[in-house]
């Protein structure tokens, strides 16, 4: 079933509503449009749960009156909608406190066309019946599995969207991107004993997307494997996070390297850049320009030009993530990482970031460890900004001898991140699933926290 989605937001409109602002008193503006179509379908036991469709046209503007700044959205576009939009923009800046960060990206920092072509828009579309469909042949798959004993659903989507950004100093930039979902969640149980398991996908492109008796195996198999777990002794110990799991422990390095966080004085890297952090070898590019890649994007969201980079090359700190008003904070030019809404000032954010992989896959990195804990599910994690003290509930399996010897639940893991970066050990695995890829990861000596 294909329905027709009504016209997306015209550069015209933008452009006229950026002059409106400026003949209102406005010494600056910029406009904002998204435009999103989706459509996502849940089953449970084989029937259908629920259904949901958007489609949406919203409107942002953000203008500045000195240095006063005021952001306004609305999803009416009717003209008496647009010209009280620009009103209470202007009236709004005028009352707001001075920021003397506030401003544009600077002109000679400005993405120019034609932009790239980065393949991330797929025109397919599936029918509430075939996401139904595929979803109960995922659910079907995940309870197939032997110990599995019920579902807690599957579910189906996709998704379309556009955006456009229009500013009074010069840029005019428009991309559209699309998204495809499948996933299911089940229960295995043993002895009355259960634990959960799962797996979902999302992609660019609909042929890229796994089959649902992949998807669903994998879900019914990792909550069957891990039925019956041991509470474990506290210790130290080896510990490998893998491939899903790793980037959580990575992340905090990420935060702490935005622009605001160092502006702010609020981060346990604010006196590391150009020295070492991560252990030698490791390197995290940041790229923007991948062809299908959940975090692609031909500029940011402040229309600045971006650029793939190394945030990190072998374990050195090379840059800040900075936007804008964060750079101007520090002295320092934008990098191309605002990220932001149809409202409000932009914060900042990666595109596209990976950890270059190690030679030893997960099987090899267990064989050198010898005994230790195998992380594959985490929850909790705690951290404090200005010191990198960091700690996490975790489950997985206990391993010995380099093999899997039974799951274990009710851990904790803690460590000083900084500490834990310098020994980090990188597996082989590296698969690209979304905006954030890493490799498993190993740590030679962890504090455990068990029974």
């Amino acid at each position: 079933m294909t329905e027709t989605l009504a016209a997306p937001v015209s550069t015209d409109l933008l452009k006229d509503i950026v002059k409106a602002a400026l003949k209102a008193g406005a010494d600056a503006a910029e406009a904002v449009s998204a435009d999103r179509r989706s459509l996502s379908v849940g089953v449970r036991n084989g029937k259908l749960e629920d259904v949901e469709r958007e489609e949406s046209r919203d409107l942002g503007l953000r203008v500045f009156v000195g240095r006063r700044q005021a952001s306004v959205s609305a999803s009416d576009l009717s003209p008496a909608t647009q010209a009280r939009l620009v009103e209470r923009a202007v009236a709004m800046a005028r009352l707001a406190p001075e920021d003397p960060h506030a401003g544009f990206a600077p002109e000679d920092r400005l993405a120019r066309g034609p932009f790239i072509d980065l393949d991330l828009f797929d025109p397919s579309e599936r029918s509430a019946q075939t996401l139904e469909q595929v979803s109960a042949e995922a659910e079907a798959a995940a309870l197939a599995v032997p110990g599995v004993a019920r579902s807690e659903g599957g579910h189906a989507g996709w998704s379309s969207s556009r955006w456009q950004l229009v500013t009074s100093h010069g840029f005019d930039g428009a991309y559209e991107g699309s998204a495809f979902s499948l996933g299911v969640g089940v229960i295995a149980e043993k002895d009355g004993a259960m634990e959960r398991g799962g797996e979902s996908r999302s992609t660019r492109h609909l042929s890229d997307l796994p089959g649902a008796d992949l998807i669903g195996g994998t879900a019914g198999e990792r909550a069957a494997a891990r039925v019956g777990p041991r509470k474990i002794a506290s210790t130290t110990a080896p510990v490998i996070f893998d491939n899903r799991m790793a980037g959580q422990i990575v992340s905090p390095a990420i935060g702490a390297i935005s622009g605001p966080s160092i502006a702010r004085g609020t981060s346990f890297l604010k006196e590391r850049l150009g020295q070492r952090v991560f252990a030698e070898g490791v390197t995290l590019i940041d790229d923007p320009f991948r062809p299908r890649g959940m975090g692609s994007t031909p500029f940011d969201d402040e229309g600045a030009m971006v650029q793939k980079r190394a945030l990190f090359d072998d374990g050195v700190l090379t840059t800040w993530l900075l936007n804008s008003a964060s750079a101007r904070q520090l002295g320092l030019e934008t990098t191309g990482h605002a990220s932001r809404g149809l409202a409000g000032p932009s914060g900042v954010s990666t595109h596209n970031l990976h950890m270059e992989p190690g030679e030893r896959d997960l099987a090899g990195l267990m064989a050198d460890a010898g005994t230790g804990l195998l992380v594959t599910s985490m929850f909790g994690p705690s951290l404090n900004g200005n010191t990198g003290d960091w700690s996490a509930g975790v489950s997985g399996f206990w391993f010995e001898n380099g093999v899997i010897a039974y799951p274990v639940s009710e851990v904790t893991v803690a460590g000083k991140l900084t500490d834990l970066y310098l020994r980090i050990q990188r597996g082989s695995d590296l698969e690209f699933r979304g905006g954030f890829n890493v490799p498993s990861l190993m740590f030679d000596a962890v504090a455990i926290a068990g029974k």
